[in-house]
């Protein structure tokens, strides 16, 4: 099989997206593992949802500025803006939250771009706090 076709084959089912130029690739989940509205949602949208589906436990320990954590949603935490449980069997319930705040995609998309330059999740989370906090408090509990 020529490396270009097993590229196509592996973008199609999700895996890594480098950021053009760094070669540090991320993992996001295929898209067909996403509900349809996210499947139609804006290209932002959905690559945020891929990457908190292939990442929970990165986007957990990241806040939500967007004041989603004071409306009663329960959300503690970035990844629940997109992610409200996981199921008995393993896959997601999904949160549609996201699926109209700019707010949470923006920092989802941040930490996306700061894994590709190599930054520390300490790092991310400082950068985080300080663009974000002037939209309201963190949900980070």
């Amino acid at each position: 099989m020529s490396l270009a076709v097993a590229a196509i084959i592996l973008g199609g089912c999700g895996g890594a997206a480098p950021e053009s130029g760094t070669g540090t690739p991320i993992q996001l989940a295929a898209i067909s593992q996403l509900p349809p509205e996210v499947q139609r949602a804006p290209v932002a949208v959905s690559e945020a949802y891929r990457f908190a589906v292939a990442n929970p436990a990165i986007l957990r320990q990241v806040p939500c500025y967007c004041g989603c954590g004071a409306t009663g949603t329960g959300h503690t935490s970035n990844a629940a803006c997109y992610i409200a449980a996981d199921s008995r069997e393993g896959a997601p319930v999904f949160d549609g939250h996201a699926l109209g705040c700019s707010i949470c995609v923006d920092i989802t998309h941040d930490v996306m771009r700061l894994m590709r330059q190599g930054k520390a999740l300490a790092e991310i989370r400082a950068y985080v706090d300080t663009t974000y906090a002037r939209y309201g408090s963190s949900n980070l509990r």
